[in-house]
């Protein structure tokens, strides 16, 4: 079944959450005793967690906004609540987006 351009982008911003979340529980113990004896890791981690976190919240307002929601509504509630509020966000735009079809190819006429 083919994608739509907003499950694309849902899909790329779960993606780049996950991504984010993993860079995230690099700076936790255990895995923060890797990544403290060097110093180039420790930027190399911290940059790669804010390039993901800008890529999810570009692709949660692409997503939104082809589906004709608020893209700065959704986008500010996933980074005022994040992480909690970034899963929200997915999970609430891939339902409302079944819901209303916007997920869903549009058939074929032939």
């Amino acid at each position: 079944m083919p994608e739509t351009p907003a499950s694309r982008a849902l899909s790329a911003a779960a993606i780049s959450l996950l991504l984010a979340i993993g860079c995230v529980a690099m700076f936790l113990p255990p895995l923060i005793g890797r990544l403290a004896d060097s110093v180039l890791a420790i930027v190399l981690t911290g940059c790669a967690l804010a390039a993901l976190l800008l890529l999810h919240w570009v692709f949660l307002g692409m997503a939104a906004s082809r589906m004709g929601r608020s893209a700065a509504g959704w986008v500010a509630l996933s980074a005022l609540l994040f992480p909690v509020g970034s899963v929200t966000a997915l999970v609430l735009l891939s339902w409302l987006g079944d819901e209303a079809g916007t997920l869903q190819p549009a058939p074929h006429h032939g």
